[in-house]
């Protein structure tokens, strides 16, 4: 508990305490915002490898796909915007419009596959700041941020990734249209209700309901969200407005 206090005058509150390892979904997580919870997080996590971090002001979060082959051919899906809620996951829109930060995050990516020449699909999160771009969290695999690339793009992320380790040559990545991915948590909404709205598709994972967890997602296809604006809060109580 020591470093934890040392931690916490370096960097000052509020803070995140969090685990090193399996943590997810805002799981593994304590928001410090006193000294007095210090003791307190200590108590829930203290028996786990820990990692403190600083908060970071920033005005949204983005994230980039990336997939790389074997013969180092490296290609760029457009960047994300993403929204959270307790720690998880609620919505992604894709494309996020800013060529500047486009080029940028697909140089961090590019530099990030290639020092580890890394094959397959990767995902990286920044805060969007006034000093730019602040990677927040890198992900070697495919990406809950990218799902929407199943209807959205010429090729999904989960192809790509495959044609990638096989030797394949890769496919297009370019935006077929623009797409909101929602996450179904608990539990799923009424089918034939989503399926009702055009362009809309339903992705159920079978997985039992319980709180808290992703249990499907539906991806919009659409020009004119605002057509789909009390469906997309009703399901991710997110208004992709603001």
């Amino acid at each position: 508990i020591q470093d934890l206090q040392e931690g916490v005058k370096r960097l000052g509150l509020p803070a995140m305490l969090k685990t090193r390892r399996f943590g997810y979904d805002g799981k593994g997580q304590f928001k410090l915002t006193t000294e007095a919870d210090i003791l307190t997080a200590w108590n829930v996590l203290g028996q786990s490898a820990l990692i403190l971090e600083g908060f970071i002001q920033f005005k949204t979060e983005v994230s980039i796909i990336a997939v790389r082959d074997v013969k180092a051919n490296v290609a760029f899906y457009p960047l994300t915007q993403n929204w959270h809620r307790d720690g998880i996951l609620r919505l992604s829109k894709a494309p996020f419009d800013n060529i500047r930060l486009q080029k940028i995050a697909q140089d961090y990516a590019a530099r990030l596959l290639n020092h580890t020449d890394y094959v397959g699909v990767l995902a990286i999160e920044f805060f969007v700041t006034e000093q730019g771009l602040i990677a927040n969290e890198f992900a070697p695999r495919v990406h809950n941020t990218g799902h929407w690339t199943i209807e959205g793009a010429e090729t999904s992320q989960f192809e790509n990734h495959i044609r990638a380790i096989c030797g394949l040559p890769l496919g297009s990545t370019a935006l077929l249209q623009p797409s909101v991915m929602i996450n179904c948590i608990g539990d799923m909404p009424n089918i034939q209700e989503i399926l009702t709205f055009p362009n809309t598709h339903y992705h159920d994972y079978q997985k039992p309901a319980r709180a808290g967890r992703k249990v499907g997602h539906i991806t919009i296809r659409s020009n004119h969200f605002e057509l789909y604006r009390e469906l997309i809060y009703k399901i991710a109580t997110v208004n992709i407005d603001k």
